[in-house]
């Protein structure tokens, strides 16, 4: 069976030969399991309101109606089955109890950890929630055969808790988080089983669902021209990353460019890559060994990392063909940071405020440079500052009814430093303080702001200073019938002063500002707003979760030089509509597919753009320390 003409014709090559793959799938039906009786993570809750399934309204009538069309036997209906699942997921069912995760496993903690069972699902027809579903057809299967399950090896690398071993506070909780962080598995839950566990030792089951691991995209972009990527996010189900990706057919004279990159997790939280580059007028390898903070208790986390690289800056001269003066350079970087559990005046409570201590130098030498401006400098930073983590639970969040986790806390920290180059020394001082907060009734609230600046030593000259902030903000969880929503509302801002000479201002397309906005326009300071409102579907098609999205964003641009701040200029504005087709079980799990205008600024005459996006425009800003670090200013 082949999908229909328009159907090729309407979606864009990467999306239709991922929905291919799901085209016979149709809905997989779970059985009810038989509760185990352990002590969950995501207690099912009874509840409280009105069926949404049984819930008719006037203006789902089109909806009911298709649902219907899709239980008859004809040719049509089936071939509708197919294409739209209104069947309701169990873990959608299930709802979560919103907790914090700190004391749901307290009954625990330090008990002996007797016994650890792994059990790992492959991607297609299996469900953490529900141990009796199964693969029910054949693409499910075949599915799975082409994919290598997360060993239990790999799972080992992620617990906090080793047979034999105390269990520590939190360690329960934090090892079930960071299994469903990791990119090669969807969901992950920690069981205690309750019936053979005893008063001074423990038994642990855990489960998790991998996703389909590889995938693939080819874009024609012209004739002779396009772009092939292949990429592997659990390499032998080892966790190791492969991406590759290459483009041919550019109209620069190096008609082709690649990026590739190797990820490999080892023992301890510690992850080593391998990096290369080579595109027109510029080539970098790459090579780092890093450790974050990854946990609550984490007391050591640093990084060293080796850059090389080739570029070619451009020299334009007025009637003059454009030449490209070499700069050539190494980056040596490294940083080490202690943290300090405090104390705490609760003998009943951990405190979970953290003192962290870090360092870092940053060595950047140059063999060849454009112009005197490039210098060979020796920067040393030091931070110091407090912490408070905590993590929620909800749905409905980025993903599409999957476990999602929410930082909340606090942070206060306190940068300086020593920049040592061949013109003129500097110190460097930055402040950053940030807070968030996540109710159910009021949904979720992240504030932040930065500040930071170079001074020189010798006649206290600011230099290259930026006052950043953020403003994230999303409301609850709205529901009509099977139909639930959010608002997203996020700010940023960045207003620079005093930068240098020749740097490379600030752009407002993509991420940064207006999304699918394409524009080469860059400006000392910017001022975003971004408005998007998420409406969640009971509508499966071809196996993806479908939502709507409507967006409306804003952005202001300091162009003139010396202009600091950007609210003298017209601002540049975007509206859209689209679709965010989402499917858990692969590698490439969102693809949205949007429809943008406009009214002044974009490269097209008529201001419409149509384009696709695979990478989430909002995310969540956790509360832990990175390295030490100046304002970036990008």
């Amino acid at each position: 069976m082949t999908p229909p003409v328009w159907l090729v014709r309407v979606l864009p090559s990467r999306l239709f030969w991922l929905l291919a793959l799901l085209w016979l799938a149709g809905p997989a039906w779970a059985q009810q399991p038989t509760p185990p009786v352990v002590t969950d993570s995501m207690r099912t809750q009874p509840e409280t309101r009105r069926d949404s399934l049984r819930r008719r309204f006037d203006q789902e009538r089109v909806l009911t109606g298709l649902k219907a069309y899709t239980k008859r036997k004809t040719i049509a209906g089936k071939a509708a089955s197919a294409i739209f699942n209104f069947t309701e997921r169990q873990e959608d069912r299930m709802g979560i109890d919103v907790e914090l995760l700190d004391r749901q496993f307290d009954q625990h903690s330090y008990k002996i950890v007797r016994r650890i069972d792994i059990r790992a699902l492959d991607a297609f027809g299996y469900s953490v929630s529900d141990p009796t579903r199964k693969p029910r057809n054949v693409l499910e299967r075949t599915g799975n055969s082409l994919h290598i399950t997360t060993s239990r090896a790999r799972v080992r690398q992620l617990l906090l808790f080793r047979v034999g071993e105390e269990l520590a506070p939190q360690a329960l909780t934090e090892s079930e988080r960071l299994l469903r962080q990791t990119p090669e598995l969807l969901d992950a839950r920690v069981f205690v089983d309750e019936e053979t566990t005893t008063q001074d030792s423990v038994d642990i089951r855990i489960i998790t669902k991998d996703v389909f691991s590889i995938g693939a995209n080819y874009q024609l972009r012209d004739v002779g021209a396009g772009v092939v990527e292949a990429d592997d996010i659990n390499f032998l189900g080892q966790g190791h990353q492969v991406r590759n990706r290459f483009e041919y057919g550019r109209t620069e004279p190096q008609s082709w460019s690649y990026e590739g990159s190797y990820v490999v997790p080892f023992r301890n939280f510690i992850n080593g890559q391998v990096r290369y580059r080579n595109e027109f007028q510029y080539e970098e390898k790459a090579i780092s060994f890093s450790r974050d903070f990854y946990s609550l208790n984490t007391r050591y986390a640093g990084a060293a990392s080796l850059r090389i690289a080739r570029q070619g800056v451009p020299y334009i001269v007025p009637d003059q063909p454009t030449v490209y003066l070499a700069s050539n350079y190494s980056v040596k970087d490294a940083w080490l940071g202690r943290s300090f559990r405090l104390r705490s005046y609760d003998l009943g409570y951990e405190n979970p405020g953290r003192l962290i201590v870090s360092g870092r130098m940053i060595n950047t030498a140059y063999t060849a440079r454009p112009n005197p401006d490039y210098l060979n400098s020796s920067l040393m930073l030091g931070t110091v500052g407090y912490s408070v983590r905590r993590y929620y639970k909800d749905k409905y969040l980025f993903g599409f009814g999957r476990t999602e986790d929410i930082p909340t806390g606090s942070i206060l920290s306190f940068t300086a430093g020593y920049d040592m180059n061949t013109r003129a020394n500097r110190n460097y001082y930055g402040v950053r303080a940030a807070t968030g907060n996540f109710s159910v009734r009021n949904g979720y609230l992240y504030l932040s702001g930065e500040f930071g600046s170079f001074i020189r030593r010798h006649d206290k000259d600011w230099q290259q200073g930026l006052l950043s902030t953020e403003v994230l903000y999303f409301t609850r969880l709205y529901h009509t019938g099977n139909w639930q929503w959010r608002h997203f509302f996020w700010n940023r801002s960045a207003l620079g002063f005093n930068r240098l000479p020749g740097e490379q201002g600030l752009l407002i397309g993509g991420n940064r500002g207006l999304r699918g906005f394409e524009s080469d326009m860059r400006g000392g300071s910017r001022f975003v707003m971004n408005y998007e409102t998420t409406v969640f579907t009971p509508v499966s098609f071809l196996g993806f979760r479908v939502a709507g999205v409507a967006f409306v964003d804003a952005a202001w641009l300091a162009t003139q030089p010396g202009q600091e701040l950007p609210f003298r200029n017209t601002p540049y504005t975007g509206f859209g509509l689209g679709l965010r087709l989402r499917n858990e079980y692969i590698a490439v799990r969102t693809v949205q597919l949007l429809l943008g205008y406009y009214p002044r600024g974009q490269t097209n005459p008529n201001g419409f753009r149509i384009f696709e996006n695979a990478r989430p425009y909002y995310d969540f800003s956790d509360f832990n320390f990175a390295q030490p670090n100046t304002v970036r200013y990008e």
